[in-house]
């Protein structure tokens, strides 16, 4: 094997490593904005189904 083959393959390597470390990088700000989202929302409780309201129970 001669070093240009050997440094293609070195450099391939490098280059996919490089592209899952930014993938990584990315879905973790992905993530972060999502749960930033979720926390700056509104916290509105909803009304409960069936409490408070008259329910007949006799057949």
């Amino acid at each position: 094997m001669d070093i240009n083959s050997i440094m293609s393959a070195q450099l391939m390597e490098l280059q996919q490593t490089v592209q899952m470390s930014v993938l990584k990088n990315a879905m973790n700000m992905e993530t972060v904005a999502a749960v930033q989202l979720l926390e700056d929302m509104p916290q509105a409780s909803a009304p409960h189904p069936y409490k408070g309201s008259v329910v007949d129970i006799q057949g």
